[in-house]
């Protein structure tokens, strides 16, 4: 809906009328380095595989938490993923979340001594009930980073090192990417037999839109380095090193942080419905989604804020 320069008296009445809740609201930003030191643990979320801290107001920190196996995703991770990100849909003091790897790697892909009975010894007394157990088995990994798209809150993956194989099926499903200067992407999954299939294959071509660049990357495995992933446009900065990186992820979380919950996580929803639908099907969701959105009170105190010349950031809009 366009913004216009001229009002309704309906809405300059609203706009004007007093607000009910105040106005004020004082963010202290937190550097990544301070968020290091002394991260505070985010309620209701214990994982074996994954950390997660309150970085700062409204904004949740996931790490990949196994720094001694070079992040693998394992069984746990799997499981995990599933759970934390659901919990985060649901929260209301969430409004954005940074994924990042711990220790001196983003991933190394899958942990495959961890899972190789699943896939080389799967359960089922023929063919058909083998085909079923594998089916379903995929069938929950790719929930393991589906449940990033279909979160509501926006996610920035912050990439440093190697990230290999079911990292690039994760970090395609978040909805902003930065890395670090020494960050290599591979979809390494040719190598060890099999076609990616977590993701990758579906999401990357959609990232960077260049289907010859996609197969090239897929059928030989080969190393994308940082310029060539930032040229490519699987992600939109590049940073000297982790800590750089890590500073501008949480300076952009904490940015999509202030504005209005219901704009940002409206706006998530409709762009991943717009990637996978017409422009037509698109602009009639939107209009649906849109005719009960734009009741909220939270344009009238961003418009009323503009009108009387103030920082939006100074906004306090409701949890969501």
């Amino acid at each position: 809906m366009a913004a216009s320069l001229r009002f309704p008296d309906l809405l300059i009445r609203r706009l004007m009328a007093p607000t009910p809740q105040g106005l004020s609201l004082s963010l202290r930003p937190m550097s990544s380095k301070a968020q290091e030191e002394a991260p505070k643990e985010a309620p209701d979320h214990s994982y074996e595989s994954l950390r997660v801290t309150a970085a700062q107001k409204h904004i949740l920190h996931v790490q990949l938490n196994r720094p001694e196996k070079r992040n693998a995703i394992n069984r746990a991770c799997w499981r995990e993923m599933v759970e934390c990100f659901s919990k985060i849909a649901q929260d209301p003091d969430c409004r954005a979340v940074v994924i990042s790897g711990a220790g001196k790697l983003f991933t190394s892909g899958i942990d495959l001594t961890d899972m190789a009975s699943d896939i080389l010894q799967p359960q089922g007394d023929d063919v058909a009930r083998i085909s079923w157990q594998l089916r379903n088995l995929i069938s929950r990994y790719q929930e393991s980073f589906n449940v990033i798209e279909k979160c509501p809150k926006p996610v920035i993956a912050a990439i440093h090192g190697a990230c290999i194989g079911a990292g690039v099926d994760l970090v395609t499903a978040c909805d902003i990417r930065y890395c670090a200067q020494d960050t290599f992407f591979q979809v390494k999954e040719v190598d060890i037999g099999l076609a990616a299939d977590v993701g990758t294959l579906q999401r990357l071509p959609k990232v960077i839109g260049n289907q010859s660049l996609v197969n090239e990357l897929a059928f030989t495995s080969r190393k994308m380095m940082a310029d060539e992933a930032l040229g490519s446009g699987l992600v939109s900065r590049v940073f000297p090193n982790k800590e750089d990186m890590l500073e501008a992820a949480f300076t952009l979380a904490e940015e999509i942080s202030t504005k209005s919950p219901v704009a940002v996580q409206s706006t998530k929803v409709n762009l991943i419905y717009s990637r996978n639908h017409s422009v037509a099907e698109s602009l009639n969701y939107m209009a649906t989604w849109n005719m009960s959105m734009l009741q909220t009170q939270d344009i009238v105190k961003s418009v009323q804020a503009a009108l009387e010349k103030k920082d939006l950031k100074s906004v306090n809009f409701s949890k969501l």
